[in-house]
């Protein structure tokens, strides 16, 4: 079973591109999987993992460059298909004896392309096709061995391939939105080209994890934090169904949960599911230690400090524990690893995969390792997980707390989870709800004067934020309509009190942040 879901790989090498997600979604939705690996590795690690094509990157770096990521030249006389992205068509060029030059005005945007050769890369396509423009060099001479296949008014060279090889180059990028028939292209690679067979499914994914699960916890214990959040709640269900009542659950109250979220999270994962559910009322512990704290930063190390003492302390009372489970996903690894010297950024420090001591008494088990959010949805759903766990949007570790800007008190607390309650059930109603990555409620330290009835009043001010996203690395505020917009702003001033002005925040990721703090 192992061998079998992994048999159809793809392996895309890593040069630094901000697209590299996007492009192992687009093969991930195809039922194909793939991984995102350094651009350096080496030959016979990538000869080990078998893959049926390789993907070279887009990259910020220029091949012309003297320190420009390369990978191993051997790569070129394994007969494994290879497709390059952007920069990674450049590479093609570069390896072999085709010329790439620098072009005075860097082309960004959508452009026309024609294709010159229908072939197999644009097999069952129409010619002009729009694509997605991102370079500031481009290939001016190609390869002996290659043929153009495709050109824009710009770019002469804007795909091109070498059949024999199988080796194919396109200078846009298809994994991105903004060119329509992208994965279409990505397909005819998969399919036409690797000749990959689509047996990446969830429910493949499940009998391959509960028996890798099964091997590696033995007969040991699992202990595993819940938060009632999606991922460890898939986590936590997923290794249950592996070894049954040797995995036991923490559930901390840091009290800085929504509404009615504490009792919802033990109702669902002890009536329904019968797991092994110890709860932690840790409210007094949290909002004591958070006392007169309002910077960002300490607020979440403290958070997330108490949180590692407090599971220590339960974890201690079960017993002899051998693994620790944690809902890790693959966004989280690229992110917080980033591939040798570069060239791909460190984004953040996820809360999955830092902060644990170095001296932890058990071993890691981390089953969602490989899957994106939206597999991890999927998979919930074979699990039988309901859609008010699945569906959930992303909620941070440290909670309320990175939603009160200021200091967190009870009061505080209490007026923003009456305000989110609102926001919940309104944003419920709008017809495109499931498209909205995230939406909720923003608490300011600022007072403003209002008038209600005939007093004056001087309260707190709420902020809606709305966004919608693909992953959570880049965001667009959401044009929620004006009725929607006023029934939530009226409903919070009337009915929370110490509230009297509610604004919308209509600012995107990046500059800002999804949330506050």
């Amino acid at each position: 079973m192992s061998q079998e879901l992994h048999k159809e790989m793809i392996a895309i090498l890593d040069f630094g591109a901000q697209y590299n997600q996007l492009i192992a979604r687009r093969v991930r939705e195809s039922k194909v999987y793939c991984k995102i690996l350094p651009f350096d590795i080496s030959l016979s690690k990538l000869i080990s993992l078998n893959p049926k094509g390789i993907i070279l990157s887009g990259s910020p770096a220029s091949v012309t460059q003297k320190e420009a990521p390369f990978p191993h030249p051997e790569i070129l006389n394994l007969g494994i298909p290879i497709l390059g992205i952007c920069y990674g068509m450049q590479v093609l060029a570069q390896l072999l004896d085709g010329e790439v030059t620098s072009i005075s005005k860097r082309e960004y945007g959508k452009a026309d392309l024609i294709i010159d050769n229908d072939g197999e890369l644009f097999y069952g396509m129409k010619s002009p096709l729009i694509v997605w423009m991102s370079h500031e060099d481009q290939i001016s001479k190609p390869p002996t061995s290659f043929e153009i296949i495709a050109h824009t008014k710009n770019c002469p060279v804007a795909a091109m391939k070498d059949r024999k090889h199988r080796f194919y180059g396109v200078q846009f990028h298809p994994e991105v939105v903004h060119t329509p028939q992208g994965k279409k292209i990505i397909q005819n690679f998969l399919f036409r080209i690797c000749k990959c067979i689509p047996n990446w499914t969830m429910s493949s994914f499940i009998d391959y994890s509960v028996e890798r699960i099964r091997e590696k916890v033995g007969n040991g214990k699992v202990v595993c934090a819940l938060s009632g959040g999606v991922d460890s709640s898939v986590t936590a269900v997923l290794v249950n169904k592996a070894i049954g009542d040797r995995l036991e659950c923490v559930f901390v109250n840091n009290g800085l949960l929504r509404k009615d979220e504490i009792e919802e999270v033990i109702v669902t994962f002890t009536c329904h599911f019968h797991l092994n559910l110890h709860y932690v009322d840790a409210e007094n512990r949290f909002l004591n230690k958070l006392v007169g704290i309002t910077d960002p930063e300490r607020k979440r190390k403290i958070i997330g400090g108490e949180f590692i003492r407090i599971f220590w302390e339960e974890a201690r009372k079960i017993g002899k524990i051998d693994f620790l489970a944690q809902g890790t996903l693959y966004p989280d690894v690229i992110e917080s690893h980033s591939t040798k010297g570069g060239p791909s950024a460190t984004i953040k420090s996820h809360h999955n995969v830092g902060g644990l001591p170095s001296n932890m008494p058990f071993k890691l088990l981390e089953p969602l390792k490989d899957l994106f959010k939206d597999e991890v949805r999927i998979l919930g759903k074979k699990l039988g997980l309901p859609n008010t766990v699945v569906d959930r949007q992303p909620f941070p570790g440290p909670g309320l707390a990175v939603r009160i800007i200021g200091e967190i008190t009870k009061e505080r607390l209490r007026i923003l989870r009456d305000a989110d309650v609102i926001v919940a059930q309104e944003m419920q109603k709008y017809e495109k709800f499931s498209e909205i990555w995230q939406s909720f409620a923003v608490l300011l330290p600022i007072r403003s004067v209002g008038v209600m009835g005939d007093e004056r009043t001087y309260e707190y001010t709420i902020v809606l934020r709305a966004v919608s996203s693909l992953d959570g690395m880049t965001a667009n505020w959401v044009r929620i309509p004006y009725d929607i917009l006023d029934k939530i702003s009226r409903r919070i001033i009337n009915e929370v009190r110490g509230v009297n002005r509610v604004v919308y925040d209509i600012s995107s990721k990046p500059p800002s942040t999804i949330e506050w703090e």
